[in-house]
């Protein structure tokens, strides 16, 4: 017989902390439909999230390095899957929700715009008259109305905590306003877990791409940052010597490692203290319980310090990405020059939510690679009639 959804949300009953998120105390989805048979609602969430279009997109927009510079560069796609994991691996030590921790970070991303945060501060500027523009709050527009995949209803019809996770996504890059139907001073562990996953993800796999790119040198890292010192010194006293590409990828290994028993340590630590008995006691705690020591945090800093000054700013990675976020903007004035070339989905939604909002929408949803075909598409010069 096949397991059933009731027989899997006794067995989260029966494994998860009382402080967990439990699928089946779910506050629902905004269009009622009914349960599935052999699924959780997350696990559902999680599905549908994977299966949306803007998931797909996420393969073709920009991490750090431009799409297509290298072949082994992470892109967002790649960026989430390795968030969805970390977030698995904390929920499961913390006998959290693993399934909710997943679709959160799977989803986190789906709002990004092409070229990173460069290209989102570019559309929040020419939108800043009109509601500006801020991923995490198009994440929730996406899976709330702009994805269509349902007769039913717009959008995907996730669950409220998924939502919520997104409403609330928090890190040192992202720091969304309050979104109204969420006002709880924090979110589930869950969510609290899928954010602090997303930042050790981008510290780690920005390192190991700055390094792929030679624009980081190791010997400058275990010099100036503390935290890629601890890690290589760990390397050298259990492994020895090591090639190179062999070398960098197990400190890495070993610096994600670190970073995860840090925050289960100490959230583990903070959760007893807190002595919370439910997943609505941990939103309504003065501070989130999912989080680094204060020594972690201070190495983090460090690190993130030595990244901006070293990659994200380096020419190599901030001129490209410059030159391609203008692009955005001469599309952006094309389009509202021509909303006639908008795709059909959004020359639809001009009456409901204005012309400017639709061709942000557009944008939003484009891939790097498209972003690049539409320019040089629009920007050619007409050609001369031909010879009679």
């Amino acid at each position: 017989m096949p397991c059933t959804r009731q027989e899997l949300e006794t067995r989260e009953r029966q494994t998860l902390a009382p402080y967990a998120q439990f699928s089946a105390d779910s506050r629902g989805r905004k269009y009622p439909e009914p349960p599935p048979d052999w699924r959780t609602q997350y696990q559902r969430d999680r599905d549908r999230v994977i299966h949306s279009r803007a998931f797909r997109r996420l393969e073709y927009k920009t991490q750090v390095f431009l799409n297509g510079t290298g072949d082994h560069f992470r892109t967002r796609l790649t960026h989430t899957i390795e968030v969805a994991a970390i977030a698995r691996n904390i929920a499961r030590a913390l006998q959290l929700n693993e399934d909710l921790a997943e679709t959160i970070a799977l989803a986190h991303d789906l709002g990004h715009p092409p070229f990173g945060h460069k290209g989102e501060r570019v559309l929040n500027r020419l939108m800043a008259a009109d509601g500006g523009f801020e991923h995490n709050h198009h994440s929730l527009r996406l899976v709330e109305e702009l994805e269509q995949k349902y007769p039913a209803f717009p959008g995907l019809n996730l669950t409220w905590e998924v939502r919520e996770g997104l409403a609330k996504h928090h890190t040192y890059y992202d720091h969304p306003d309050q979104r109204g139907g969420f006002s709880a001073k924090c979110s589930s562990l869950e969510a609290q877990v899928a954010d602090i996953a997303d930042e050790i993800t981008y510290y780690s796999h920005d390192l190991d791409d700055g390094l792929e790119s030679n624009l980081l040198d190791e010997a400058v890292l275990e010099r100036e940052v503390r935290i890629w010192h601890d890690a290589a010194d760990t390397v050298r006293q259990t492994e020895g010597v090591l090639p190179d590409e062999c070398r960098r990828y197990f400190t890495i290994r070993c610096l994600i490692d670190s970073q995860v028993r840090d925050v289960v340590e100490t959230a583990e630590r903070l959760i007893r203290h807190s002595g919370i008995g439910s997943a609505d006691d941990a939103r309504v705690q003065p501070m989130t319980l999912v989080q680094y020591s204060a020594r972690r945090g201070e190495l983090n800093l460090e690190l993130r310090d030595f990244l901006y000054a070293n990659l994200y700013y380096n020419p190599q990675v901030h001129e490209p990405n410059e030159r391609a976020v203008h692009w955005l903007e001469e599309l952006f004035e094309f389009y509202l020059e021509h909303p006639d070339q908008l795709g059909e989905q959004s020359r639809k939604r001009v009456e409901t939510v204005g012309l400017k909002r639709a061709v942000c929408d557009y944008l939003a949803g484009m891939t790097d690679r498209y972003v690049a075909l539409e320019h040089q598409r629009w920007s050619k010069p007409p050609k001369p009639p031909a010879a009679v």
